[in-house]
């Protein structure tokens, strides 16, 4: 990993630092990793919107140095704001890539302040989407595989009206066998029966984002419990995210399965879809292939007898486990265990940044 930092560093720092009075300093390799996925995003493209300064005042500082502190902050673990100032004013180095002077360095509010702004026009998700796109416009994706992490976050769950109330008017109806006289309730469409047929935005709107109570098995059979979401992510080839999507922690992970495969499918072209049980549904089914895709899905026996993966099919599954790695990587590496910030939308543009940490150093590893 060292080795192949310091080549990239040893190709780009004169592309990145012409001028020879510029000196970084001692470089470590977080440092490299930054101007790694510095220079494989454009970020200057994407900030055509913050150039100009509307109305009186000072005029507000470059955002891009904010951007290239916020991808510092998910590449160096720093688990606050506070403690990102705190390590720009005494690293020279990295105050040097972020483009700060230690007399000019913003005040936490400013970098408060640039962060809203990120969030509320989905910066990094546009850039995300830009970043896949160009590094596989001529790709073909073997394997694409599904799976969710649960997202801690300090905040109050949110109650959700809509499933309370439909758990108070199950509470009235009689147990057990209906009567001859009595009318059966129709029964309510689940989620994938209403994403059936919708765009992108429509599909995404059925899934409750808001904070909130999520139970799952982890690997061990244990029942656990977390309050916060759950961020859903496809993985490639070479551990690349090539998508995500943030819900509430109790939403069911089949539920993403439909979004995301659109989400996938208009930025890349791939083979192979690969989901665990959780995902084991038709309508999860048909829509894969009806994309020209190959659904590769464990099946939940659902009290009955398993089905088993023939040999070829049990050799492609094993690929699955780049998406438990891109959990891991983002939570243990690149800030998914720091969750400080509140609301969906803020989390998700906070995950982001480590999502496109992961996925530009991946994609630098296949070009170098």
């Amino acid at each position: 990993m060292d080795i192949m930092f310091g080549k990239c560093w040893q190709h780009l720092k004169n592309r990145l630092f012409p001028e020879a009075e510029i000196y970084l300093g001692t470089t470590t390799n977080n440092h490299l990793q930054l101007i790694l996925v510095l220079d494989t995003i454009d970020i200057q493209a994407f900030l055509t919107d913050y150039d100009s300064c509307p109305g009186r005042g000072r005029p507000p500082i470059d955002r891009e140095k904010f951007v290239r502190a916020f991808i510092a902050k998910a590449i160096f673990n720093l688990p606050t704001t506070a403690g990102l100032i705190d390590r720009l004013k005494v690293d020279i180095t990295l105050r040097r890539i972020c483009g700060f002077t230690k007399n000019t360095l913003p005040c936490k509010a400013s970098f408060s302040n640039a962060f809203s702004e990120f969030t509320d026009s989905k910066l990094l998700e546009i850039i995300h989407k830009a970043l896949i796109k160009k590094s596989h416009e001529d790709v073909i994706v073997h394997n694409v595989s599904r799976d969710s992490t649960a997202i801690e976050a300090r905040e109050k769950p949110v109650k959700n009206e809509n499933k309370s109330e439909s758990k108070k008017n199950e509470s009235k109806q009689a147990k057990g066998r209906p009567r001859k006289d009595e009318i059966i309730p129709e029964k309510k469409p689940s989620i994938l029966e209403k994403q059936q047929g919708k765009n992108l935005e429509e599909m995404i709107a059925e899934l409750y984002q808001n904070c909130d109570i999520g139970t799952k098995k982890n690997s061990k059979g244990h029942t656990v419990s977390w309050i916060g979401y759950k961020l859903h992510i496809d993985t490639g080839d070479g551990d690349i995210p090539l998508s995500c999507l943030l819900t509430a922690a109790s939403v069911h992970d089949s539920g993403a399965s439909l979004p995301l495969e659109k989400m996938t499918g208009d930025r890349v072209t791939s083979l192979y879809t690969l989901m665990d049980a959780a995902y084991d549904s038709k309508i999860i089914k048909d829509d894969v292939i009806e994309k020209g895709k190959i659904p590769v899905i464990d099946h939940n026996p659902r009290r009955g007898e398993k089905i088993k993966f023939d040999p070829p099919k049990v050799e492609r599954y094993k690929s699955r486990t780049s998406a438990e790695r891109t959990n891991g990587n983002l939570k243990d590496n690149f800030g998914g265990n720091s969750i400080w910030v509140k609301g969906s939308s803020k989390v998700m543009c906070h995950l982001m940044f480590g999502i496109i940490c992961i996925a530009a150093i991946n994609i630098a590893k296949i070009i170098l």
